[in-house]
């Protein structure tokens, strides 16, 4: 039998900063604890958590069993699937990607850390999550609104999704998805990306035709696609043109994909490093259901995300906040507000109608130093809207 913290929410009040994590080495009785700091900056604690038993379950493989049960919550018995010949005959036991709509309860496994992850089995985001969690096994969801469900429902522990790209920009949808959603970063990744154009075994990539992969990767790709001369065509993900070339044996069509997703579907790599830069690097963010408790150990990074009043520089007071301090910032990314996306200003020659707002800021210091918790407090006099997303360790190594 093993045990499990079965974790019990409480209201903080105004700016004390809570933090919950089961302390398992110390606990009487079967009791975990809960570690704030109060407005004073002292440490208290109080008891919150229950551990209970819980029965140990294997954990899933990349067998036909490991896709998580569908949407009616009820285990059925797993058809029998006839293993196909030929280079591809595994397919068919690959994970199945969730949906936003195909969720139902899930085994609770705690021996692995399970991360989501958006795409299929030989994705860049597999690889991340694996950079990030090596022992981890690994959850594919359809959509990134799905990874996100997956770790708000409980399904998974982590899951790990681009925010943006050295040659592509920010993914402005996971932006979106930060604000909709009440996750908490707790790390990032950054991950090199090496683009290799695949084909079936055999196959010269003088004989492509057409190339199959996400659109970012194959603008990414642009001056080595222009030279071969083939059409490009457009598909969800970069494991899944590569998944589609294995399934449909067309050998005047390749892929650009990772070395990784042509070994997992047999796969030839005909050429790699094909990206017009060859420095191109992605970075993830890591999301969890409880903030991680901050420390000065190591360089961290705090995210935020804010609106301003109106009014004549109001940005520059805003960013003056963390100057003031010595606090660098490393990104700002500012997005229209999705429900009012436009201000109306009665100007003295009729109203004035201009976008509003949001503006996301990552800052290089941990909200453990005062300096920190000074600039934010600075910040909330002159912001509307303030909200911390998360203060994690950057990740330095490439």
């Amino acid at each position: 039998m093993a045990l499990r913290a079965v974790p019990i929410w409480g209201c903080c009040a105004k700016r004390q900063h809570c933090f919950l994590y089961a302390k398992r080495s110390d606990c009487q009785a079967g009791v975990s604890e809960v570690g704030f700091l109060n407005s004073g900056g002292e440490r208290k604690w109080r008891c919150s958590a229950v551990l209970v038993e819980a029965k140990e379950k294997p954990p899933l493989t990349l067998s036909g069993v490991a896709s998580l049960p569908g949407g009616s919550g009820v285990e059925e018995e797993e058809p029998q699937i006839a293993k196909p010949s030929g280079f591809h005959r595994d397919l068919q036991s690959l994970p199945k990607p969730l949906t936003a709509a195909d969720f139902s309860s899930c085994p609770n496994d705690a021996s692995n850390v399970r991360v989501a992850y958006q795409g299929i089995p030989g994705a860049y985001g597999e690889a991340a999550a694996i950079k990030a969690y090596p022992s981890c096994e690994t959850v594919p969801c359809e959509q990134f609104e799905a990874a996100f469900k997956a770790v708000e429902l409980w399904l998974v522990d982590k899951a790990v999704l681009p925010i943006e790209n050295s040659v592509g920009g920010s993914l402005h949808r996971n932006y979106d998805l930060l604000l909709r959603h009440r996750l908490h970063i707790v790390g990032e990744v950054q991950l090199v990306v090496n683009h290799c154009l695949l084909g079936l075994p055999g196959v010269r990539k003088e004989e492509l035709k057409r190339v199959l992969s996400h659109p970012q990767a194959l603008d990414q790709c642009e001056m080595t696609l222009n030279k071969l001369g083939v059409v490009r065509v457009s598909v969800n993900d970069t494991a899944g043109a590569a998944q589609m070339i294995a399934l449909e044996g067309t050998r005047d069509t390749g892929a650009v994909a990772s070395a990784r997703a042509a070994e997992i579907y047999g796969l030839d790599i005909l050429a790699e490093y094909i990206q017009d830069i060859s420095n191109n690097i992605t970075r993830y963010l890591i999301l969890a259901r409880e903030p991680i408790i901050p420390g000065t150990d190591r360089p961290y990074k705090t995210s935020i995300v804010f609106t301003l009043e109106e009014g004549p520089g109001v940005l520059f007071k805003a960013l003056a906040c963390f100057s003031l301090r010595g606090i660098s910032l490393s990104k700002i990314e500012s997005r229209p507000q999705r429900k009012n996306p436009l201000r109306v200003v009665d100007a003295s020659k009729g109203s004035v109608k201009y976008f509003d707002y949001l503006f996301y800021i990552d800052f290089e210091a941990s909200m453990a130093e005062p300096r920190a918790q000074y600039a934010l407090g600075h910040l909330q006099e002159i912001a509307r809207f303030l909200r911390v997303l998360g203060c994690y360790p950057m990740d330095t190594a490439l």
